[in-house]
């Protein structure tokens, strides 16, 4: 007896397609394996049916035909969307399966369950519709009505599966969208050939944060864990997680001075290209002049520039640094230097990194100052997270060849400092300001901790702001715990008198 089995088709070639989304495509370090089904999970606000026109608004870009298949929205409150993101749906045929006609009376039937019915035909509907289209992108929105009818587990998983195999021979690449109302639904995740979680995270106090996570995507790879997003008009601008380690370039490693004779003496010679520097103080001390005579110094020598304020006004800030002969304004007029005042309530963590990726690739910055670390910490979820996020952005900017300046601020003023988070671990060179008191006179210390680049200076001296930004006094000799800010003076150092152009 000879018994013959059907002979298996050979498998299609593989292709990728775009989600629609640059950063999505990014971590799925492609796009999409075309003609799978995927499911697209979040709560309600979380940007799935934007997410949805934004997939089938590429494909039509694309010249393929696009249907996005409605169960819970009209067809009015999808173009109502896609109006406030300025987008135009002639290319996208929607299909509303949510009609008025389930409302007639004269539709009403008692022989059968009504779920029994309603499934049956919404999915005789959708088979339907997809046969006379033949569209290649479907979003099918949502799964939470789908569940509803199938009133059990067992149907819905049937009927899910029967779609599948329905669009798979049918070369459809489907997006499902579930509102998560059956949280967790282990079923759509071991049917779907990938899933995509997106969340929106509620804050005590300013912006939602939104956040991506590939849960799965068989056959291909991705960048996994969380990665923020934010939904603007325009659409989703997702943010893939920095790692640091896909970005290394070749650049030639120099010292550069920051425009003050003593201050680069007390550096070993000035600032390496490639490496950081924390300047570490407590308010008032000095720590913003010290940076921006630096990064003066950087634009005078031709190089582009971006300073990140998170701290300070616009206008105190410009005010300031002209009352110290070191105006900026020619430099952002010119384009040369860009300055980004930055609120922290309304800022996610990944938009902030990549500001600093698209001011390096797009941009050609050479030199970067972040001031502070304190406010930044603020849109941080908490501090071990800052540290890790930290040690990417200096590890990506360090293989760049930026030269870049951190500002952190310390609790206190005149004795015990502390700080919100250490981070000179991190940094690879470390610059120490301090207050203290001496002859009845409020002044203060410089010193440089740590240097990984340069034999630095291990002594203390004095540092004055006046004219040009910042001045370095000889080594304070004879003084013993400047840098508890309650000094024992048993030598003959002089002190750096009122200067009457500059400020003390």
């Amino acid at each position: 007896m000879n018994t013959s089995f059907p002979t298996r088709q050979p498998r299609k070639p593989t292709t990728r397609i775009s989600t629609g989304v640059a950063g999505l495509d990014d971590i799925l370090c492609g796009g999409l394996t075309a003609q799978r089904v995927y499911l697209v999970e979040g709560s309600p606000g979380t940007g799935k049916t934007t997410l949805g026109l934004q997939f089938l608004l590429d494909g039509a870009a694309r010249g393929q035909t696009g249907l996005y298949i409605t169960l819970s929205e009209t067809a009015d409150e999808l173009d109502a969307v896609a109006d406030s993101h300025g987008w135009d749906m002639s290319g996208i045929e929607v299909f509303e399966l949510a009609s008025d006609s389930a409302l007639d009376p004269d539709a009403q039937q008692s022989v059968f369950l009504p779920s029994e019915v309603e499934l049956g035909e919404t999915t005789k509907n959708v088979m339907e519709r997809v046969d006379f289209l033949k569209p290649l992108r479907i979003v099918f929105d949502s799964l939470s009505e789908m569940r509803l009818l199938a009133q059990n587990p067992l149907r819905y998983r049937r009927q899910i599966l029967a779609l599948k195999q329905f669009f798979s021979l049918r070369d459809c690449t489907v997006l499902l969208l579930d509102d998560k109302s059956n949280t967790p639904d282990q079923q759509l995740h071991s049917i779907a050939h990938g899933v995509i979680s997106l969340e929106q995270i509620a804050q005590e106090f300013g912006k939602e944060r939104r956040r991506v996570n590939v849960i799965k995507m068989r056959g291909t790879k991705f960048r996994g864990g969380y990665h923020d997003y934010i939904l603007e008009t325009g659409g989703l601008k997702i943010f893939p997680r920095l790692v640091a380690a896909e970005h290394t370039r070749e650049f030639s490693a120099r010292m550069s001075s920051t425009g003050s004779e003593g201050f680069d003496e007390l550096l070993g010679g000035g600032l390496a290209s490639g490496t950081n520097t924390l300047v570490v103080g407590p308010s008032g001390i000095g720590k913003t002049t010290v940076s921006v005579r630096c990064l003066l110094s950087a634009l005078e020598r031709g190089e582009r520039a971006s300073f990140y304020l998170f701290d300070e006004g616009l206008g105190t800030f410009f005010a300031r640094c002209a009352s110290l002969d070191m105006d900026l304004r020619a430099f952002v007029d010119s384009g040369q230097l860009a300055i980004h005042h930055i609120d922290p309530a309304e800022l996610a963590p990944g938009e902030f990194a990549q500001m600093l990726r698209d001011a390096v690739e797009l941009s050609d910055a050479k030199f970067i100052v972040i001031d502070s670390l304190n406010a930044y910490l603020q849109a941080m979820p908490g501090e071990h997270f800052l540290t890790l996020q930290m040690h990417e952005l200096l590890s990506y900017l360090n293989q760049q060849g930026v030269t870049t300046v951190l500002v952190l601020g310390q609790h206190g003023l005149i004795g015990e400092v502390r700080t919100d988070v250490d981070l000179s671990y991190l940094s690879d060179t470390t610059v120490l300001l301090r207050f203290f008191e001496s002859n009845g006179r409020l002044r203060r210390a410089v010193t440089v901790i740590k240097s990984r680049t340069s034999n630095h200076a291990l002594t203390i001296h004095e540092l004055k702001l006046g004219a040009g930004g910042i001045m370095i006094g000889e080594a304070l000799i004879g003084f013993e715990g400047v840098l508890t800010g309650l000094p024992t003076y048993r030598g003959v150092t002089p002190m750096m008198g009122a200067d009457p152009d500059g400020i003390n």
